[in-house]
């Protein structure tokens, strides 16, 4: 080991647990929790010298327990270990859109570029590009009075308008004493502040932001952000979604299920087609199929709202294979962090989290490697507050300049055998405010999205009720409320057909089976490998649904059972084609005529 290594180094390693490090300080400089720090292994097979990321987790006089983001293999005792003095953070700035980073925002296509597809570990590269130039345009002139957050000017960032704000640490007013447009890179000045204690502090492209530590925490205390209350629904173009269990924009939802269910697809579909401005995919599981998939369908994929690539407003975080378990924890405050730095500029923002269940079990293994007591299932005690902790930094935030931004957050969870009962599901489910529970049986009849509707809840659907009077229907949610129960009761009907046979039921009650059952078939299933049925606009939606209710409301006289189903056999096969027919066009003019007729 070069002697240079531990001129630098301030800490040593005392002890090696697989990825949890214990350190001791040799120096004047005190060890800070939550803190990025270098192991330097002394056993080192590359021609540079490694730099292995950890980051402190707990303190105990001059010691320390650290977790490596990295292999292990060939750290010794005796080591030395160097403090970086600064958080685990991320680095914010313009040219975030459309890069796929790993949990801890290293750009892996110039991993991939540099070091080819079997990454080294002890390599730390810049997430922005620093030779990029962009065009600089102030937005205020000398003298003028800001705080932290306001905007200093803006850059173009492919179709979005990226503001460069006061960094968000500082307290108080700032003065503006220089400011100047042109073209520049992330690490050229582009303005001066005058911060209140007299001190000036050059203001560039880019600024870093510690991950565990929500963006608007201190923009909230100093009344310089307002919080607001969620009033509009997060549109995915989901019928089952929009109508039965919105989500809010801005809100909390999760989607458990058990494997082979359709989490990932579901979450595709909403990345695909909500109604947002930027899109963020934690890929936390390092499931390595569905991450490949997604990379690579993205950039051929159409955005509808611009005619783009999809990748032109999405960020994919990822984990790889050679990381260990401990960077899933990271990657979702990586994430969660990017959204917060847009939501801050006004845009509305939609983090995807996949899967959150196996971020809390690399917190089960972290706390079992650290002898911590451990909670149900052996998960850590503070399983439920890490949870809130996190589904907490979603929101509705309005800025002092008058803009505001959204941050939806919605996670999928994979209990072990569809286990609802599990405490990460609990945990979840006692936080989000919508619940969209997949059905491994639904999932086996092709019933797609698999979600259940005698599951699944959200308590927006009331809260948002004003919003869907103004813009949809006076009755909505009252509709929305009477379908789903006349599902339940069809359900209850079909449990009876099972024991008792179809003679074994009144006319009535299989009237109601036959209801519920073309509801869930014309309605609540929807084709995702269909150009039009993959994303149905809202007033398409308003449209479809008003005449499903005006059909289950409507009273027929049915000879016999036979009848019956010959009657919803044939509504529903003309609402199958009128699902995928083009809205408005002759061919859909005609179905919904032949419809009316049968009513």
């Amino acid at each position: 080991m070069n002697s240079q290594n531990f001129a630098a180094a301030t800490a040593r390693v005392i002890a090696v647990q697989d990825d949890i490090i214990s350190l001791e300080a040799i120096g004047e400089t005190p060890l800070t929790k939550n803190e990025v720090v270098y192991i330097l292994p002394s056993r080192c097979e590359t021609k540079h010298q490694e730099r292995l990321k950890a980051e402190v987790l707990r303190i105990y006089g001059n010691r320390a327990d650290a977790q490596v983001y990295e292999s292990t293999l060939g750290v010794a005792v005796g080591d030395p270990v160097e403090q970086s003095g600064q958080l685990l953070s991320v680095e914010l700035g313009p040219g975030l859109l459309g890069q796929v980073f790993d949990g801890l925002q290293n750009p892996l296509d110039l991993l991939a570029t540099e070091f080819g597809y079997f990454l080294p570990r002890g390599v730390d590269l810049p997430s922005l590009d620093h030779n990029c130039k962009w065009a600089f345009t102030p937005c205020v002139q000398l003298g003028t009075k800001l705080h932290a957050g306001a905007a200093l000017g803006t850059v173009q960032e492919r179709r979005f308008t990226h503001k460069i704000m006061v960094p968000f640490d500082i307290a108080g007013e700032v003065e503006v004493t220089w400011i100047q447009a042109g073209n520049v890179t992330i690490d050229e000045p582009v303005a001066k502040i005058r911060l209140a204690n007299g001190k000036e502090q050059t203001v560039m492209l880019k600024q870093r932001w510690p991950v565990r530590k929500p963006l608007s925490q201190d923009l909230l205390r100093n009344n310089l952000n307002q919080r607001q209350y969620p009033t509009e629904p997060l549109i995915t173009h989901l019928r089952l979604v929009d109508t039965f269990f919105p989500i809010a924009r801005g809100g909390t939802g999760c989607i458990p299920g058990p494997f082979g269910a359709g989490k990932t697809v579901l979450q595709s579909l909403i990345a695909r087609n909500s109604e947002v401005d930027i899109v963020i995919v934690v890929a936390c599981g390092e499931r390595a199929g569905e991450v490949v998939e997604t990379i690579t369908e993205f950039p051929l994929m159409t955005d509808p709202k611009t005619g783009g690539s999809l990748m032109d407003r999405t960020i994919i975080i990822c984990n790889t294979s050679s990381m260990p378990v401990a960077a899933r924890e990271a990657s979702i405050y990586t994430g969660i962090t990017l959204g917060e730095y847009y939501r801050q500029m006004g845009l509305n923002v939609l983090l995807l989290a996949d899967s959150t269940s196996r971020w809390a079990q690399a917190m089960r293994e972290t706390s079992g490697r650290l002898e911590e007591i451990p909670g149900e299932e052996a998960f850590p005690a503070y399983l439920d507050s890490s949870i809130k902790n996190i589904y907490e930094r979603a929101g509705v935030i309005s800025n002092a300049d008058g803009s505001s931004g959204s941050l939806t957050m919605i996670g999928t969870v994979s209990p072990a055998g569809g286990n609802f009962e599990e405490p990460v599901t609990q945990s979840t489910l006692n936080t989000v405010k919508a619940f969209l529970g997949l059905s491994a049986d639904r999932a086996y009849k092709r019933f797609y999205p698999a979600v259940d509707p005698l599951l699944s809840w959200s308590r927006y659907l009331e809260q948002l009720n004003p919003w869907y009077q103004r813009h949809l229907a006076p009755d909505w949610t009252t509709h929305a409320q009477q379908v789903l129960q006349l599902l339940s009761r069809g359900n209850s009907v079909h449990e009876m057909i099972q024991v008792a046979g179809e003679e074994g039921v009144t006319m009535e009650d299989f009237v109601i089976y036959q209801q519920a059952t073309f509801v869930d078939m014309v309605y609540l299933q929807q084709d995702a490998f269909d150009p039009v049925d993959v994303s149905v606009p809202l007033e398409r939606q308003k449209e479809t649904f008003m005449l499903i209710v005006k059909i289950i409301g409507s009273k027929r006289q049915f000879s016999d059972q036979s009848h019956v189903r010959d009657f919803f056999t044939q509504l529903t096969g003309l609402f199958k084609n009128l699902n995928y027919a083009v809205w408005q066009s002759t061919e859909y003019k005609q179905l919904w005529g032949k419809i009316e007729a049968m009513l």
